[in-house]
């Protein structure tokens, strides 16, 4: 059997292909890297898959499984190019989507944008009032659907083209029928509309953000559906005929099917792969505490993982372009910063270093394709560190001379400086932004960067892996075995994830027999749904595991935190564990709990789990005491944050052997990546192919 992940970043697509060993012989492991297509990903998907193919040595059709990464749903929101929605909602609750919480973004500035105003995701002329109503807090129906005013509705729609409509009604997530019946009507009219019910898409309390969530899945969806089921489409044409999985903004993988319906779910899949691939690499060196650092073309991504965990982010910062989405998303934190991001002087003068990026077309000034602007790439090249004839493995050809001349009258005439002092300039402003990035990932969040090892990757992250572990006091780097392709690696270390939720406002001092038979009501169905998926996608039960999560706040709280649910029937002993849980996972978010004080649940959270089998990386062979002589491969003159220039020896990664040490300065080449070991510091390479570098010991 052969698996394959692909992950689409804004420059490269990367592939990492595993071929399972016959006969009881070792696993073979390919990785690869093309060329992204932003006007339609699959395209460079499809390609980097048959080249993949063919340097394993094997047929496409041996394919069994592919995880994909994509950010097509996060570029629709970028670029706000998505589908036009038509929403019905509960009469007198047509503007919740433009009132929001009434709260202004920048309190004190006479300008201030906002989007959810300025860029509704529904117009105001396609959010139609409906007549019905239901009540809580046990779901009654007041007043019955006016099933006639949503056939006329669903009318008006036709008549104007919109094929993308959302059904959000007010307590939906107590009470389903009106919103249900309203979607058959809307179907009858629209057969081939994209309707979202907000009590399948974020069945939980909240309106104005339930409605938004359900708003952007609407808005994302038709296209990202189409993406999706036209990649599937390829595949097959191609003749694989693998199990097509996409990752999930929550680290977990899932169908197709299930992510086209719920594309929201998906807003953060070209992310997420990253910090699973670093959880993977820190774990090759029994690691458990990584920070992750995914430097790419155009972007960087953070996340702090203590204890091997990953963590999800709080419901009141799950927003996706300043629109709230109530998905489970990896905490993490990005920005506009990479190996495209451009270098300028702003209208007022400053040296500043992205958001915006040269992408994959033209891309830096040094790849000759018509850019002029100069960027990091740019930079590093001048500052010697990437070679012009082993950039990529030989893959890319790039010329210094246009990195220079791109930095010289872009910024260096500009501010009165040498190329090279324009170039270090670049290099530590993108640093400097990076690193209050992860400080704001890791220290603000109650993590302390002492404590972690700092884990570099993508294209561009171990160039820049040591300032960056300089700069928060990380204690020492680890650069994965193929770090350009690690996100791709996420891919496949990660386990299948289906989740469900209901609120179930429930306070727990003095809580009722009722109430508890209730909880436990809730947790049986949801559990019920997660298997049902789980058996859909034959999945064995002995592989099918639970995890029970109440969302829990002090009683008069704004936001929820996670507790962990004990296995069981629920009873007054496990309220009383939820509720330790809750307490001691407020205590690490926020450095203190109260004791005295009310704790409610309110909404219980069922995610079903189809554990993956881990990727069986390869193990170096020994150096057996010889030197990392054999893997040198020239030395060049090379400039270093210190200013000073030194002549550095590049190495050859595929000649590293497990146990060779190299004392810094140097580089180390490979065809996905380049690890930079400033002077004072020694890398280390260990038996499962990860680079330690440390600073050398007086």
């Amino acid at each position: 059997m052969a698996r394959i992940g692909v992950d689409v970043g804004g420059t490269f697509t990367d592939l990492v292909l595993e071929i399972e060993g016959e006969n009881e012989g070792a696993n073979r492991v390919y990785v690869h890297k093309v060329p992204s297509t932003p006007w339609d990903q699959s395209e460079g998907v499809l390609r980097g898959i048959l080249e993949i193919c063919r340097i394993g040595g094997i047929y496409p059709s041996d394919v069994r499984l592919i995880v994909h990464g994509t950010t097509v749903a996060t570029n629709i929101t970028i670029e706000h190019n998505g589908a036009e929605v038509g929403m019905l909602t509960t009469r007198g609750f047509r503007d919740i989507l433009h009132i929001a919480r009434h709260k202004r973004p920048e309190n004190f500035s006479l300008q201030f944008d906002v989007p959810w105003q300025s860029r509704p995701l529904v117009k105001r002329r396609n959010r139609i009032a409906i007549s019905e109503r239901v009540m809580p807090p046990h779901g009654e129906v007041t007043q019955a659907l006016a099933e006639d005013e949503v056939r006329a509705a669903a009318e008006l729609f036709k008549a104007r083209g919109i094929r993308s409509v959302i059904v959000c009604f007010l307590y939906s997530f107590l009470n389903s029928a009106h919103e249900r019946r309203a979607k058959e009507i809307i179907q009858e009219v629209l057969p081939d509309a994209y309707v979202s019910c907000s009590s399948e898409v974020a069945n939980v309390i909240r309106e104005y953000e339930r409605f938004s969530t359900t708003a952007m899945n609407a808005y994302v969806g038709p296209k990202t559906s189409l993406y999706l089921k036209n990649l599937e489409q390829k595949l097959l044409e191609a003749g694989i005929k693998a199990h097509l999985r996409i990752m999930q903004s929550n680290g977990g993988v899932s169908t197709v099917e299930k992510c086209s319906k719920e594309a929201v779910s998906i807003l953060m899949s070209g992310l997420a792969g990253g910090v699973m691939g670093g959880r993977w690499a820190g774990a090759l060196s029994e690691e458990k505490n990584v920070i992750t650092v995914d430097i790419g073309g155009t972007s960087a991504d953070f996340s702090t993982i203590p204890d091997g965990k990953v963590k999800i982010m709080n419901p009141r910062d799950t927003y996706v372009g300043a629109y709230p989405i109530l998905a489970p998303m990896i905490d993490l934190a990005t920005m506009g910063a990479g190996g495209g991001s451009i270098a300028y002087i702003d209208e007022g003068g400053a040296f500043r270093v992205g958001p915006r990026s040269a992408g994959a077309d033209p891309g830096p000034a040094c790849y000759g394709k018509g850019g002029t602007e100069p960027t990091v790439t740019d930079a590093q090249v001048v500052l010697g560190r990437l070679d012009p004839d082993h950039f990529l493995g030989g893959g890319i050809e790039i010329d210094a001379e246009l990195a220079r001349e791109a930095i010289r009258t872009k910024v260096a005439e500009p501010l009165g400086l040498t190329v090279e002092e324009a170039a270090l300039g670049i290099i530590r402003i993108l640093n400097s932004n990076m690193s209050l990035a992860i400080r704001a990932n890791s220290v603000a969040k109650g993590y302390d960067p002492r404590k972690f090892a700092l884990a570099p990757f993508g294209g561009a992250g171990p160039l820049n892996g040591v300032a960056l572990a300089e700069a928060v006091s990380a204690r020492e780097v680890i650069v994965p075995p193929a770090p350009g392709i690690t996100a791709a690696i996420g891919l496949l270390v990660t386990d299948m994830q289906y989740e469900f939720t209901r609120s179930v406002p429930t306070l727990l001092k003095n809580v009722e027999q009722p109430a508890i038979d209730k909880l436990n009501r809730v947790i049986d169905e949801l559990t019920s749904l997660c298997r049902e998926r789980l058996d859909d996608d034959d999945v064995p039960p002995d592989n099918q595991h639970f995890v029970r999560i109440a969302e829990c706040r002090y009683h008069g709280q704004g936001f929820e935190l996670r507790a962990e649910i004990p296995d069981g029937r629920v009873d007054g002993e496990k309220l009383a564990a939820v509720k330790s849980n809750f307490q001691a996972q407020h205590k690490r978010d926020y450095g203190w709990s109260f004791d005295d004080v009310d704790v409610e649940i309110v909404t219980i959270r069922i995610i079903g789990i189809a554990r993956t089998r881990p990727l069986a990386w390869p193990e170096l062979e020994d150096a057996a005491g010889t030197g990392p002589e054999a893997a040198l491969m020239y030395e060049r003159p090379t400039i270093f944050d210190d200013r000073k220039t030194y002549a550095t020896p590049r190495y050859d990664r595929k000649k590293l052997k497990a146990g060779h040490e190299l004392s810094g300065p140097a580089i180390i080449v490979q065809h996905d990546s380049t690890t930079l070991v400033p002077p004072g510091y020694v890398a280390k390479v260990s038996t499962k192919g990860n680079i330690h570098i440390n600073a050398q010991r007086v």
